[in-house]
């Protein structure tokens, strides 16, 4: 009998392929069908793709704690020194925990001292590239079925400055990132979005801006609300750049 035929018999339920036990064409493998994750788990095992957030410098317990206590924050400092990064992980956790209904990112597509000339595609398209530093900062807190999840229900949402003009961004956490590549018409306008029951954070490092001198407004608008009792500007330094250990001395001298 063919091997062909023999398969069909026993689907067809011919006989009894028991009876064949001891023929070697035949080969039973041990299935275990009662098996299930919980029986198994590991009580060490990570349970969730979210991570603590621990500052690792006085400046950045610094922004921390001022995220905690006022609805606007000002982070300016060199790069590397954890600004985006601890404003998305405070936006994430304000999100996973009720206390807002919503994140909206924003940053300005502004070219970085080179034109990039015309990008394919939709709207969408072209700002993917502008905005992808915020993509991987989300990423990193979570994963990113769930971040594309999230975005498709609406609760995070990720526009370029031009898009913000005309919003009131209530129940919503904030962040304004790059933002020394903002006019200081464009820092105006995007403060004045903040709505009720709402935290806006805006990032920047007004040494390391792609607008002319004279054109940004960061650098103004810190010196002017740090005389507002209930906003907070906090100013890192390079003793706080949590990089490559050459980023800070680069820095140092450039």
């Amino acid at each position: 009998m063919s091997k062909r035929a023999l398969k069909r018999q026993v689907r067809e339920g011919a006989f009894d392929a028991g009876q064949f036990q001891g023929d070697d064409k035949i080969r039973r493998l041990p299935v275990d069908r009662g098996w299930s994750p919980l029986q198994h788990h590991n009580d060490d095992r990570e349970q969730g793709y979210l991570k603590t957030i621990k500052a690792k410098s006085g400046g950045q317990q610094q922004l921390l704690d001022a995220i905690d206590a006022k609805n606007l924050v000002l982070a300016l400092g060199p790069a590397g020194t954890g600004k985006t990064y601890l404003a998305i992980a405070k936006a994430v956790e304000a999100l996973e925990s009720g206390r807002v209904g919503r994140i909206v990112l924003s940053r300005p597509a502004v070219e970085a001292g080179e034109s990039i000339g015309f990008l394919p595609g939709d709207a969408e398209d072209k700002l993917a590239p502008y905005l992808r530093p915020l993509y991987d900062a989300l990423s990193d807190r979570l994963s990113m079925k769930r971040v594309r999840a999230l975005m498709a229900e609406g609760a995070i949402e990720i526009a370029p400055v031009g898009f913000m003009r005309g919003r009131t961004l209530n129940n919503a956490f904030v962040v304004i990132d790059e933002a020394q590549n903002c006019t200081y018409t464009q820092i105006k306008m995007l403060l004045t979005r903040l709505g009720w029951h709402s935290t806006m954070v805006v990032t920047g490092d007004p040494d390391q801006s792609d607008l002319l001198p004279e054109f940004s407004g960061l650098g103004p608008v810190a010196n002017r609300l740090e005389e507002v009792s209930n906003i907070a500007v906090v100013r890192l330094a390079d003793r706080d750049i949590v990089r490559h250990p050459l980023v800070a001395e680069m820095l140092g001298v450039l």
